[in-house]
């Protein structure tokens, strides 16, 4: 499934080649976030011209939107996205956390607040509504972990989830990466709770594990919140058991900087204890400073919803950082988006930065909805920075093979 093609000495970055029977992911490598089995603005053509290798879909989410009755017809996740290269699912464990304990303690993934989108009525079971983000403010959670898995309370109707349904579904939605039920934690979460909690992750693993009746790839989850022996604990654990890769997951606050360094501390703290020849993976983290720092610590795939959901808000990626196209500043700039970029919207189609300022100010329709030219926008966009952070890990795998990672990562993040 994977081996390493490259390693870079005096850190543990590496080149490495997941083989799937969809196609070889290069790592390291960026995983585009497709909620409901779609990007949303974008089409399988589209994420061809990106040069995505790799998409995770969420599968909490699809089995909500599909029932019972859906999974049961339901054609496969390639199928269904036209898509014929490699895909992941998780969990539904993120959900765990976010539909929880990120309400009653006011925590989330780390990301700046960004504007509501105008509510829509979806038909198509592939329309991506997107995943819950907190923002700070506490609140009640729907969620009720036991030992044995988890009650979640949606509009009043009660559902179970546990390490057996949750592979079972990942099975029926045919990815070619899967990941082992687990419980996230809070940053506020104290070292008593967190010990309970990752007793309950390890042994969700196990049924993970027994679960699995495919041919697809499982990958364990570390867990351990901030604690360093909790982290070594449960690297050594996962590490040991035949999974076929490694989820990291990281933890999750309000501040920017604070979960970084967090971060940072349980990848040294966890990676040590994991077997080389397996691929790791960090859930949900993915910017551009985090993403440096994973290379570094040993980290082949990350997972973010950044570059789709700022694209959407007007936030565009360049090499000389992130800029809000919507700011009068750009209303009459004639220059491309990114005079480094050799994406399909600066290279081909010269898309001036003028002119995605003027329609992503394009007034809503009467009746609330994206005008054409702000959906035009918001696509545009999106195609830039995907690309964007496909072209950064392009850049990256490059830097490790002919020796210059270090000075790359030096230069890429004093620009």
């Amino acid at each position: 499934m994977f081996r390493i093609v490259k390693k870079y000495p005096a850190t543990r970055a590496r080149v490495g080649m997941i083989e799937t029977p969809h196609g070889a992911v290069e790592t390291p490598a960026f995983v585009v976030v497709g909620t409901h089995a779609k990007v949303r603005t974008l089409d399988a053509a589209d994420l061809h011209a990106t040069d995505t290798q790799i998409i995770i879909a969420n599968t909490y989410h699809l089995w909500r939107t599909l029932g019972e009755k859906g999974l049961a017809v339901f054609p496969g996740l390639h199928a269904a996205m036209d898509w014929n290269r490699t895909l992941m699912t998780d969990s539904g464990g993120f959900q765990v956390f976010s539909m929880g304990v990120a309400r009653e303690h006011g925590v989330g993934k780390v990301a700046p607040k960004i504007k509501k989108e105008p509510a829509r009525e979806h038909s198509n079971i592939l329309e991506n509504v997107g995943m819950l983000h907190t923002d700070g403010a506490a609140g009640k959670g729907v969620v009720k972990i036991t030992e044995d898995g988890v009650v979640f309370t949606d509009n009043g109707v009660r559902y179970w989830l546990d390490a057996e349904k949750s592979i079972r579904i990942q099975q029926q939605l045919g990815a070619d990466i899967i990941i082992a039920f687990d419980e996230p934690t809070s940053p506020r979460h104290d070292y008593e709770y967190i010990k309970k909690s990752l007793a309950r992750t390890h042994a969700w693993a196990e049924r993970s594990l027994k679960a699995k009746t495919s041919n697809q790839f499982l990958y364990g989850v570390v867990q351990g919140g901030s604690f360093e022996d909790l982290r070594k604990e449960s690297a050594q654990f996962i590490g040991a058991l035949p999974f076929d890769g490694i989820a990291i997951g990281g933890s999750y606050s309000n501040s920017f900087g604070s979960t970084r360094e967090r971060t940072i501390k349980e990848l040294e703290w966890s990676i040590p204890h994991l077997p080389e020849e397996k691929p790791r993976h960090l859930l949900g983290i993915g910017l551009i400073p985090d993403i440096f720092a994973g290379v570094a610590a040993g980290i082949d795939t990350f997972d973010c919803v950044v570059p789709t959901r700022e694209a959407r808000h007007g936030s565009i990626w360049t090499a000389g950082g992130r800029i809000d196209i919507g700011r009068r500043k750009y209303a009459d700039d004639k220059s491309v988006l990114d005079g480094e970029c050799v994406c399909i919207v600066c290279d081909q189609m010269r898309i001036e930065k003028g002119a995605l300022h003027a329609m992503f100010r394009d007034k809503n329709t009467a009746d609330g909805e994206f005008s054409e030219a702000r959906q035009q926008a918001a696509r545009l966009a999106t195609l830039h920075n995907i690309s964007f952070f496909n072209l950064l890990m392009s850049r990256i795998r490059a830097s490790i093979l002919n020796g210059t990672f270090d000075q790359f990562r030096h230069q890429y993040q004093i620009k």
